[in-house]
């Protein structure tokens, strides 16, 4: 199965993905940038509800409203459990929540070392078929399998290489 990708050198990749809501109007967008031992990713929101939402990367870069179904499931290639806080978990795919104020802005900033953006690489979101990124109605309580109860699915962006 090759080397394990988590203590490669980084590829300096960069994806970036435009967040809709199901009608196709822009919402944010997140911005991927592999780095020595994790990905950063950046999401930026506009015009969401206000209160916790979950967020999570999902194994098909599809992104077909109106309920985004044809992203498919959580991003998981070690089929580990849903949850952050999940002793089984997490999926690659899970992420922190991501608050959104009144004026229906947000921001959030994570890292993670379960994905990268190497080509061929088993955890790349740059995989073949693509994967997308998801924010949900509620917020995900990091331990409940499959998506944390976080509810119908309000943003989604394809992840595309950038460069």
């Amino acid at each position: 199965a090759g080397p394990n990708t988590y203590l490669a050198a980084p590829s300096a990749q960069r994806a970036q993905a435009g967040l809709v809501d199901p009608n196709g109007s822009p919402l944010g967008s997140a911005s991927f940038v592999e780095q020595r031992q994790n990905v950063r990713i950046e999401i930026t929101v506009i015009k969401l509800p206000p209160g916790t939402h979950g967020v999570h990367l999902h194994a098909v870069g599809t992104c077909a409203g109106p309920d985004f179904g044809s992203a498919g499931p959580h991003f998981n290639p070690t089929g580990a459990v849903h949850g952050i806080a999940n002793p089984k978990g997490p999926h690659a795919g899970d992420l922190p929540n991501l608050e959104v104020q009144s004026d229906g802005r947000g921001t959030l900033v994570a890292f993670t070392s379960l994905v990268d953006l190497a080509p061929g690489a088993s955890q790349s979101l740059l995989r073949s078929g693509g994967t997308a990124i998801v924010v949900h109605a509620s917020a995900d309580d990091d331990k409940t399998d499959p998506s944390g109860n976080s509810g119908a699915r309000i943003a989604c962006g394809v992840i595309k290489k950038v460069g």
